[in-house]
């Protein structure tokens, strides 16, 4: 009760069948697989560019702290100096 049976399945795949024909059928398969590839590759680029970024985050984050400590450390030496 309230579900669709098999034999329901059937009978509207032997309708889209005859609507459209098996042709037809094929290349909207076709058409299909190969956008849900694309959505797979774009969603695989998008997620190896943001850990790219990621990954030139942190090394300038990095750097931004080697010259700051080398910074601070040419102060203290010049006031020792002094």
């Amino acid at each position: 009760m309230g579900g669709i049976s098999i034999w329901q399945l059937l009978i509207i795949a032997v309708i889209v069948i005859l609507l459209f024909g098996t042709k037809k059928l094929r290349g909207i398969g076709g058409d299909l697989g190969g956008a849900v590839k694309g959505f797979k590759k774009a969603m695989e680029d998008e997620d190896s560019n943001a850990a790219k970024k990621d990954a030139d985050f942190e090394a300038k984050n990095i750097e931004q702290q080697n010259s700051a400590s080398a910074t601070t450390a040419e102060t203290k030496k010049d006031k020792e100096q002094a």
